[in-house]
């Protein structure tokens, strides 16, 4: 049975995978853990076992997976990309040596460990249409650079010492139940809530960027997937491109207005964030992850925008 921590629980991916987890695994078999409380996550820690972890705490989280006999852990916790520019030094600190714990916890204690990477581990250098499963890595933000030493160093980990580590190259994701903390694609989830409340949004990414999104339900199939996937298949095991769907804020607006054909999209560029979205692919070849794991995503724009719309409408109380 599989007894499972989840570090960085109460973020954007972790809220929404705990309520999987539990489901398919028991209540008591998945633990959340986040280095500090949050409001608005109530229920996920009152709901099941929940403990503060602070991953760069090797102690602290040695004695959580000795309390409830861990034997995989879901290694989420992570400054992003906007927010690790602007701090750059706690970037590395959490992304890379909390990382570190974690694969030193994964050797002593034979566990298997799931630390997600992201399209942040390219750079301007790297082929950005269908851009390949092995190619060149050369990111320009410390988020980037933490996402590749991280590939590597859970490479390592599984070569050196045998450790079943495992990941994936997450895109931007999308989500209604729990907001973005601090990424480039961050757009893509406001831009929802502003359709439905105002009837118009002003972007800080510019006119004709393409980037790689992903719904969450989506994301969190491709988590459980991975973890679950015969280890005798898996050849790339921690960096598998995966991708849903790829599009510019002006398609994004368009297919919002399907639904709300009075919505507005305005620009008011970022240039920071801007940069960032520059620097990264505009498309994902997951061949890979759909070969050596039955990859294969559900939602595409027009049925992730359906879906946003109607679940957000409920979340907010607006009716049509």
């Amino acid at each position: 049975m599989r007894k499972i921590l989840v570090t960085g629980a109460l973020g954007q991916i972790g809220s929404e995978l705990m309520v999987k987890l539990r489901e398919i695994y028991g209540v008591n078999n998945a633990v959340a853990s986040n280095r500090r409380i949050k409001e608005g996550h109530e229920a996920l820690i009152e709901n099941g076992p929940f403990e503060i972890v602070n991953i760069n705490n090797l102690k602290q989280m040695a004695d959580v997976v000795d309390k409830y006999n861990i034997n995989t852990i879901i290694n989420l916790a992570a400054i992003l990309s906007a927010k690790g520019e602007n701090d750059p030094a706690s970037c590395w600190d959490i992304n890379m040596n909390g990382l570190y714990n974690v694969l030193e916890l994964g050797r002593e204690k034979r566990l298997q460990i799931f630390t997600p990477s992201s399209i942040a581990a390219f750079g301007p250098s790297t082929p950005p249409d269908n851009t390949p499963q092995d190619t060149i890595q050369r990111p320009n933000t410390m988020y980037g650079v933490t996402k590749v030493a991280g590939e590597l160093l859970c490479d390592y980990y599984y070569k050196k010492f045998d450790v079943d580590t495992r990941g994936v190259r997450f895109p931007g994701l999308i989500s209604y139940e729990t907001l973005p903390g601090g990424g480039t694609t961050d757009y893509a989830v406001h831009i929802y809530y502003e359709a439905l409340k105002h009837k118009k949004y002003t972007s800080f990414i510019d006119k004709g960027t393409q980037m790689d999104m992903m719904y969450m339900p989506d994301a969190l199939d491709a988590i459980v997937s991975l973890m679950e996937a015969d280890p005798a298949k898996l050849k790339h095991r921690n960096a598998f491109n995966v991708t849903a769907m790829s599009f510019e804020p002006e398609e994004i607006a368009a297919s919002i207005k399907e639904h709300i054909p009075e919505f507005k999209l305005d620009y008011d560029v970022d240039s920071g964030r801007q940069a960032i979205a520059d620097s990264w692919p505009n498309s994902l070849d997951d061949s890979a992850a759909r070969e050596e794991w039955g990859w294969n995503p559900k939602y595409n724009l027009e049925a992730m925008t359906k879906d946003m719309l109607e679940k957000l409408r409920i979340k907010l109380n607006i009716e049509d």
